[in-house]
């Protein structure tokens, strides 16, 4: 069993757990997640089995959609709404549509965003949310993100609530980016729900609940849901080889750099025999006139099909 499981993380479990009730349902212990998300978020978490685990380096930088609530009126200690309410504001005026869409725009590009102490980031070899737990306030680190895209779904004046969608890149708190814009709107605010609908390129159709897992594999239908490796890899660029070198490809052996593709330095491409994913490859560093493996894969074995 080979290749992408798109999972649909329900609230309440980590990724970690995620992966670790995935083993015992599928028997197997080569599995991994392409990025976590927290316990009281819901959404698109691409794992995966047994071979495609040598591509996770290469799938958690892409970009991420979510759709988030933003509620205006109070702060809270972990930024969303399972925290402690730490400033209160009544909102006598709800601000005008054409506000925060103004609003909104001044958070798409590159923007610097300070981490919440409730978050998984190291400073001086311990979590914040580690600190957080004993109440000694550390000072953090300022990031840059980028947002990509930011639009507004809908308004509730009754709950108080702006609901957005998001596209970001990797390492973007949305609690973070709800406290920033309510700020800027002039009101205490958090994230008071959370969605995550793609990631990379697997969106909220393609996926599986863990109910719909388990009956594919009660009845050994698992083709239902494990998509081919080469899907997760539709980002990097492709290098079409012929049979004779993907004989050489799959024993792993450097090539002379290609005249008929134009490899960049630096830039990984992933190598196809007609659909069969082979490998992935870069110009060799110690040598530009080369190309060699960064990951190998024989396809037979990984996809499973």
């Amino acid at each position: 069993m080979n290749g992408i499981l798109p999972l649909w993380k329900p609230k309440g479990l980590t990724s970690h757990d995620c992966v670790f009730k995935l083993r015992k349902i599928l028997k197997t212990r080569k599995i991994g997640h392409t990025g976590t998300l927290d316990p009281e978020v819901e959404g698109v978490l691409p794992i995966c089995i047994g071979g495609a685990t040598k591509i996770i380096p290469y799938l958690s930088d892409l970009k991420k959609v979510y759709v988030a609530k933003l509620t205006l009126g109070s702060t809270t200690d972990t930024e969303d709404a399972t925290g402690q309410i730490l400033n209160q504001l009544d909102v006598d005026v709800f601000p005008e549509i054409e506000t925060i869409k103004k609003t909104l725009n001044n958070f798409t590009g590159v923007i610097k965003q300070v981490p919440p102490m409730y978050s998984a980031v190291r400073v001086k070899g311990k979590r914040l949310y580690e600190y957080a737990r004993e109440n000694i306030e550390v000072k953090r680190p300022i990031r840059e993100v980028v947002i990509h895209d930011i639009e507004l779904l809908s308004l509730d004046e009754q709950t108080n609530s702006i609901n957005l969608k998001i596209s970001c890149s990797k390492g973007t708190y949305i609690r973070t980016l709800c406290v920033d814009i309510g700020a800027e709107l002039g009101y205490p605010a958090h994230m008071s729900n959370l969605k995550r609908i793609e990631s990379d390129s697997f969106i909220e159709c393609e996926t599986f609940t863990f109910s719909e897992i388990e009956a594919i594999v009660k009845n050994e239908e698992y083709q239902k849901m494990i998509l081919p490796t080469s899907r997760a890899l539709d980002h990097l660029d492709t290098y079409l080889v012929d049979e004779e070198t993907k004989r050489l490809i799959l024993f792993g052996q450097k090539l002379a750099l290609p005249k008929n593709k134009q490899f960049i330095k630096g830039i990984p491409y992933k190598v196809m025999y007609q659909k069969e994913l082979l490998a992935i490859y870069h110009i060799d560093p110690e040598n530009e006139q080369q190309i060699r493996a960064l990951r190998v894969f024989n396809e037979s074995r990984i996809e499973g099909d």
